[in-house]
């Protein structure tokens, strides 16, 4: 039961945050992304498949149901995050002394740890489709 619990701390712990991210990209649109893809060379529409990894991934999470495929896009959203904006700071601290990529590194290997684990019981699935 215990292990259980922590998988439910762990997905509603990244779930919860990583949803604020998507809602202020659902509130407030993705045009600053949109931008970031184009100067790579993206297509602007790419920038679209950042609701996966930060509203309906955090949703998985959540709720239990497919939360290592959540997990799994989380890893992905945060791998294209840091190609896209983060390698100037790939090996650098902030300006608080953390490291630059504290955010997108917490993340991606949280991600990484719901996709390994899988929700457990203590979700909507209950241990199946996790």
């Amino acid at each position: 039961m215990q292990a259980d619990l922590g998988r439910l701390i762990l997905r509603l712990t990244v779930g919860g945050l990583l949803l604020l991210h998507g809602m202020q990209k659902v509130i407030n649109g993705i045009a600053p992304i949109a931008q970031v893809a184009v100067a790579h060379g993206l297509p602007p529409q790419f920038a679209y498949a950042v609701y996966l990894g930060e509203v309906v991934a955090p949703m998985l999470l959540i709720l239990g149901v497919f939360a290592r495929l959540g997990g799994l896009l989380v890893v992905a959203n945060m791998v294209v995050a840091v190609l896209l904006g983060g390698m100037d700071s790939l090996l650098s601290f902030n300006d608080r002394g953390g490291y630059a990529l504290e955010v997108e590194t917490f993340y991606l290997f949280c991600g990484l740890s719901v996709a390994l684990l899988g929700a457990g019981r203590l979700s909507v699935a209950r241990g199946r489709y996790s």
